[in-house]
């Protein structure tokens, strides 16, 4: 057992609720698919910063997702019920459970840091509907 830094090592969790650590590389979400069998099932335990507003739109179809705001702020946008919703995370601690199914984005007002809790099978990302 060892210590070591979310934002360069992240966690999956598998369907037993056993935990293993991956290294946040360029290519992680690529192995992620890989290494555990398309991630069914699966969820990713991630940090990540962000300066700018996503340069897209993301779904995730097998569970909800948990976002967690450690520093920063942003506005996460999130359509469900065919309306847009917009929830504001402002505050350390601040946090927002998207629907399984909801398509969602964030708009960044100062450079954040978020943690992230997601159901990572059959995510599906839009970057043209961003624009």
């Amino acid at each position: 057992m060892n210590s070591f830094n979310i934002a360069d090592t992240f966690v999956v969790l598998t369907p037993a609720k056993v935990a293993h650590t991956v290294e946040n590389t360029p290519a992680v979400y690529q192995n992620l698919e890989r290494d555990f069998g398309s991630f069914r099932g699966h969820e990713l335990i991630a940090l990540h910063e962000f300066r700018e507003d996503w340069p897209s739109w993301e779904v995730h179809p097998n569970g909800d997702e948990t976002v967690v705001l450690l520093s920063g702020s942003a506005t996460f946008i999130v359509q469900w019920d065919e309306t847009d919703h917009h929830i504001a995370l402002g505050e350390p601690g601040d946090a927002v459970i998207v629907p399984r199914g909801a398509w969602h984005t964030a708009r960044i007002a100062e450079p954040t840091r978020m943690l992230f809790i997601t159901p990572g099978e059959g995510t599906l990302n839009d970057y043209d509907k961003a624009g």
